[in-house]
This record gives C-alpha cells, sequence and structure tokens, in this order.
C-alpha cells in the first residue's frame, strides 16, 4: 500500500472516532446534568376569599302582635314610629357603594375591583344579593363598612343609562346625581283615624337656600358612611362568606331623633334639615350577622 493512502485512510479512521468520541462525551454530560437538576416546587395558588351580601328588611314598630320576628309588612297599616304616626310602607329603593374590611393587623381593604356600585330594590328580589368580589385574603378582621348612597364626588349625573337605577335620578335644579334612598309610604295625618297621606322619604343632595324655593346657593352630601364593628370573624382561604345585612326599617323614625310626619311632611327632598334627620337616623338603621355562622355584627 502506497504511503498517500495509507495516510488518508488513517485520518479517515482518526476522524471517525474522534466524532463518536464527541457524540458519547456530549451524551454523558446530558445526562450528568439531567440528574443534578433542581426540582422547583411550584407552591399552590392562593386562592383568596369571596363575600356575598344578602339584604334583608324588617320593622320594629310593628303593632301586629302576631308579626313574629317583625318581618317587613308592605302596604299594611301596621307601623307606629316614636312621634305616634301611624303608617305603612309601599316600598325601599336604595344604593350602598364602596365596602370596605378592616383586618385585625390594621390592614384595610376597600372592595371595589368589581361594581362598586349596588342598588337595592324590595320589589326585585335578584337586587337582594350582591357579590362584592373575590381575592380578599384570609384572615381575621375586626369590622366592616359600606357608603350608603353612591360618594358625593362619585354621584355623577347620567352615569345609569337602564332602569332601574336610571330612575333613582335626583333632580339637576336640586343638586343632580342620584337618591341615596327612596322610602316610600302613607301616613295617618293628626286628626285622621284610617285616611291616609301619601309620603316620600327620599335622601339625596341637599340644598343650601338664600331665599326658599328658588334661590340655592350650595348643595349638600347626605351619603354617609355606616360602621358595623364586630368582636372579629375570619375569612377562610378558598371559601365565599355570605353576609346577611338588614335593614330596620323603624330606626329610620325614631334613633337618635324622632321623626314626625306631621311635622316634617310628607315630602323632604327639599328640606336639608329633615334630611339631616334622617342622615344621622340611618347610621342606627343596620346590622349584620355572618351567614350560617353565630358571629354578630352590630353598632355599639
Amino acid at each position: 500500500m502506497k504511503s498517500s493512502q495509507f495516510r488518508e485512510r488513517y485520518l479517515i479512521i482518526m476522524n471517525r472516532s474522534f466524532f463518536l468520541f464527541v457524540v458519547m462525551g456530549t451524551i454523558v454530560l446530558l445526562n450528568s446534568m439531567s440528574g443534578c437538576r433542581k426540582k422547583t416546587v411550584v407552591p399552590a395558588e392562593v386562592k383568596g376569599c369571596g363575600i356575598v351580601v344578602h339584604f334583608d328588611h324588617m320593622n320594629s314598630d310593628s303593632t301586629d302582635f302576631y308579626n313574629v320576628g317583625d318581618e317587613l309588612m308592605f302596604d299594611t297599616l301596621i307601623y307606629t314610629n316614636g312621634a305616634g304616626n301611624s303608617y305603612l310602607i309601599n316600598e325601599i329603593q336604595y344604593f350602598v357603594s364602596y365596602v370596605t374590611l378592616y383586618k385585625s393587623d390594621g390592614f384595610v381593604i376597600l372592595a371595589d375591583k368589581w361594581d362598586p356600585v349596588h342598588y337595592v330594590d324590595t320589589d326585585i328580589p335578584e337586587t337582594w344579593q350582591w357579590a362584592i368580589g373575590d381575592g380578599f385574603p384570609a384572615g381575621e378582621y375586626d369590622s366592616i363598612s359600606f357608603t350608603f348612597g353612591i360618594p358625593d364626588v362619585k354621584n355623577i349625573s347620567f352615569m345609569f343609562v337602564n332602569p332601574p337605577e336610571r330612575d333613582m335620578f335626583w333632580p339637576e335644579y336640586l343638586g343632580g346625581g342620584y337618591h341615596s334612598m327612596k322610602l316610600n309610604g302613607k301616613w295617618v295625618e293628626a286628626g285622621q283615624t284610617n285616611q291616609t297621606t301619601p309620603f316620600d322619604f327620599h335622601i339625596g343632595r341637599g340644598q343650601i337656600y338664600y331665599s326658599y324655593p328658588d334661590s340655592i346657593i350650595g348643595f349638600v352630601p347626605n351619603d354617609f358612611e355606616v360602621s358595623l364593628l364586630s368582636s372579629g370573624f375570619t375569612l377562610s382561604d378558598g371559601a365565599t362568606q355570605g353576609i346577611s345585612l338588614e335593614m330596620d326599617v323603624g330606626k329610620w323614625f325614631k334613633e337618635p331623633y324622632v321623626f314626625d310626619f306631621d311635622e316634617w311632611g310628607g315630602n323632604i327632598m327639599q328640606n336639608q334639615d329633615a334630611m339631616q334627620v334622617a342622615k344621622e337616623n340611618g347610621a342606627n338603621v343596620f346590622t349584620a350577622s355572618l351567614t350560617g355562622g353565630d358571629i354578630k355584627i352590630n353598632i355599639p
């Protein structure tokens, strides 16, 4: 064999050997790296807690012995307030908004990620429940608060375009925006026996008059904060907590101020003094309890 041919064959053999060596080395290296790779454990997702509010209504002014539990009865003349006015309730519509939760560690959570404003109507069962959101941190909580009505800076005319919320509009010439509440009924005026007079116990923006009734020089916000205090409650991760929010209609007319329909009349939309009484009484109207639990949340 010629030397040139031998050299050529030798180079071919060496190149093949080197290629096999590289391939085998790569396989060994990859296996080694795979065996030493650190396993990452992905922690379980923190699901958070959901909260659903259920709205209930009662009336402690009942004079009906058989109305056990003071269930709110409509269109029935069975109520007498602290002023001695006999009255009945036809319907109630109102807004609640911007629920705030207070944790035991001082952390404050505003529930505004979903729709922060909710409309309640005693004639529309679909409005009697409100899912205020989910993803709330689990843990211990001290208290809950909410705004009755819509905060003044957010209470803007024409923000609702569909009924029934749209029909809660407050007249533009009286300040615009929306009612906090319409509580409609009838009462027996002094000197009457059974003949009733309609009342519109409505709360919205108040007016400051230079000369009543047509010289308005300013407006007064009548939304207000309701604080529901308790000895503490717990939200569990991944669970939805129900809260029953109950309005005692009778307290609109007696705590801390007695509201006399014979004094204030049947329409208070242009009477800031009367709406101020309603506003201050309103802080005492609600109680709340945890659905399915025995923790009671009361205003002290």
